[in-house]
């Protein structure tokens, strides 16, 4: 695994403005010097192995909620959480998810509490497993070579998990059931004010999410948020972008779902999980990058050779 070059910490400097960085540096730069930074601390790789876990994450968190649909019967609640499913999860991906919630309905298994008390704890540790591959990857995009001490290391993902899994799952809600939430308001100014405001709302949520991981999980001590800000939205709009372009060719591809037959779904999955982590890893390298200019050492060449090892904690 190979480093890119160390970014001086800047979180003493002041009287300067990210932004104004941002605009004397020009955005191009800034974002084909990231990319080449990603590339050089072998973002690609690092993004794979989040990407494993993200599927896991998800498929954790279907088996919560199956159990939860399930246990609640065939109610409204369990009909919103299908619905939701459907919408939070693009092309074939969100057809393997509901379906299992619909077999569980049919099998009325005794044990589905258990799956939802053991699908939550799943995906909790899955989740801090996740943010301790992150923290080794965005470690690299910064030039750290070393992670924290393994106690440390997943007992800090822990925390982050609980924080910035709770913006997440706030711009989760607001995507997914958002729809749901809209056909039982009654008032139109409601109405209208929520349908208004919760794409904005659960962007702000989604790039809070990532800022807060941006801030905590290096190893290192970070500069101010507005210097996290522009990489945080960079990893938001690639991810939108990305999903609403995986979902669109789910729906207009008519070989997809033939080549792949019943592992569409996971095979989508996968997918989307890859395209959200590079999204995730190449905003952090945005961030790193503009640190760096700051710094004054904008260049993103590897202080050694391309490729060396890096020692790291577990």
């Amino acid at each position: 695994m190979s480093t890119a070059r160390p970014v001086p910490e800047t979180y003493e400097l002041t009287g300067d403005d990210a932004w104004e960085t941002i605009r004397r540096t020009g955005r191009g730069r800034l974002l084909a010097d990231a990319f080449r930074r990603f590339r050089l601390a072998d973002g690609t790789s690092n993004a794979r192995s989040l990407a494993y876990l993200i599927t896991l994450i998800a498929i954790q968190a279907l088996i919560a909620l199956v159990g939860l649909a399930s246990v609640l019967g065939e109610g409204q609640i369990s009909k919103l959480i299908v619905q939701s499913l459907q919408a939070a999860s693009p092309g074939p991906s969100g057809k393997v998810l509901t379906q299992a919630v619909v077999q569980a309905h049919q099998a009325g298994s005794p044990d589905l509490s258990t799956a939802l008390v053991l699908g939550v704890v799943g995906a909790l540790i899955t989740g801090i497993l996740a943010l301790g591959q992150l923290e080794r990857g965005l470690n690299r995009i910064y030039g750290v070579e070393r992670d924290r001490s393994t106690g440390r290391k997943y007992a800090h993902a822990f925390w982050l998990t609980l924080t910035s899994g709770l913006f997440a799952l706030l711009a989760f809600a607001a995507l997914a059931f958002g729809r749901a939430i809209a056909d039982s308001i009654d008032s139109h100014f409601a109405l209208t004010l929520w349908n208004t405001l919760r794409w904005p709302v659960a962007l702000v949520l989604a790039a809070g999410s990532i800022a807060l991981l941006f801030r905590w999980s290096p190893n290192r001590r970070q500069p101010g948020w507005s210097w996290l800000a522009f990489g945080s939205v960079v990893a938001v709009l690639l991810w939108v972008v990305s999903t609403i372009a995986l979902a669109l060719f789910f729906q207009w591809s008519s070989t997809f779902g033939q080549t792949y037959g019943p592992l569409a779904g996971i095979v989508a999955l996968m997918l989307w999980a890859l395209l959200s982590s590079l999204s995730l890893l190449y905003g952090a390298a945005v961030s790193a990058q503009l640190e760096a200019v700051r710094a004054g050492d904008p260049s993103v060449q590897d202080r050694s050779a391309v490729g060396q090892p890096v020692s790291s904690a577990a």
